[in-house]
């Protein structure tokens, strides 16, 4: 990035309390990292002395701070974090390098529907019936498979695996190593064995989900696997077949999600968080790092352990488990009361 400080207020629709508008802004750094050119953002308190240290050339900062360190400019904005994020996608919009049409080296199927506003790059696959719609970036080794349909828009990084019949709407993100729409993991144990159950149905990504590397979710027994509109699962997340989840949910690395489970609308699971099968997570339920999801969680709120409880109701069980050595030795000593009570009354 480039930018004079007056551009940057603009681009973030600040308020320039302080400093220069025309120092050039050439990148963005951590307060304690930044130099005159770069551009950083204050909005926790915790960092107040980083701040007040910094040096930095501008700082995007939140309306109640009025001032800061000699010759930093600061650009008041209602929420920092979110604003440098906005310029860093609008950043990014003005340096992709995207050009339509379909690569040498593409292998892109005469029976597939390409629009001639996407891009497909050397190695990636499009078999037949598939459709890919404009403004779409299929990049090199993505494997689109029969019958799947891409909005507009969306980005297919490199070794991603849409499998049969799959649908994303727009603006769909997938990173590198996804894998949509493999098998669920269904199995009959018959006669001493374990029979594969096959899996007819689908994944449907809705408009603007993100899905991180090497995450897996897994195409309905019959029906649908669906991911809302606006939800983000990071690396490394497995979401089992016929799953359900609302919009605007958040799945951290490493959490996994039974099938025929249910998730509401902006349902948050922390890393390594499991949902157990067929059971309900409700709106805006919060399960922290690690927790188990047994039975079904109706009721918005933060939940933590296994089995997943009440946020206040675990600490306070952690609690307990941290005095049961005290406790244990308490019980000694009026054991050994009772003890030499019982023996003076011999």
């Amino acid at each position: 990035m480039e930018f004079q400080i007056a551009e940057v207020v603009e681009l973030v629709g600040g308020v320039l309390v302080s400093g220069r508008q025309d120092l050039v802004l050439k990148g963005v750094r951590t307060l304690n990292e930044a130099e005159e050119g770069d551009l950083s953002f204050f909005s926790n308190p915790k960092y107040r002395s980083q701040f007040d240290a910094t040096r930095a050339g501008a700082v995007l900062v939140p309306p109640d701070i009025k001032s800061g360190p000699d010759g930093v400019a600061l650009i008041q904005v209602d929420n920092p974090s979110h604003a440098l994020s906005a310029l860093a996608e609008k950043v990014e919009s003005r340096t992709r390098a995207f050009s339509p049409g379909v690569r040498k080296g593409a292998h892109v199927s005469e029976y597939a529907m390409v629009s001639p506003e996407a891009a497909v790059h050397a190695g990636a696959v499009v078999e037949d019936g598939a459709s890919i719609g404009r403004g779409s970036d299929i990049r090199s080794g993505a494997v689109i498979s029969r019958n799947v349909v891409i909005g507009d828009d969306c980005t297919i990084y490199q070794n991603v695996s849409v499998r049969e019949g799959c649908i994303l709407g727009d603006r769909v993100i997938l990173q590198p190593g996804a894998v949509i729409g493999s098998d669920g993991f269904g199995y009959e144990f018959v006669d001493g064995r374990h029979h594969k159950v096959p899996q007819l149905g689908i994944v449907v990504l809705e408009s603007d989900v993100e899905v991180g590397a090497n995450a897996c979710i897994d195409r309905a027994r019959f029906g649908r696997t669906v991911v809302g509109e606006g939800t983000k699962i990071d690396n490394l997340v497995q979401v089992g077949h016929n799953v359900e989840i609302g919009k605007n949910c958040i799945l951290v690395a490493l959490s996994g999600v039974a099938g025929s489970s249910k998730l509401g609308e902006k349902v948050t699971l922390a890393a390594q968080v499991g949902i157990n099968g067929h059971i309900e997570i409700g709106d805006e339920v919060q399960l922290g790092g690690k927790s188990g999801a047994m039975q079904s969680i109706l009721e918005a709120g933060v939940y933590m352990g296994t089995p997943a409880k009440p946020f206040k109701e675990e600490v306070r069980q952690w609690r307990n488990l941290n005095n049961l050595e005290e406790m244990r030795r308490a019980l000694k000593v009026l054991r050994e009361e009772v003890d030499h009570l019982k023996e003076v009354d011999e």
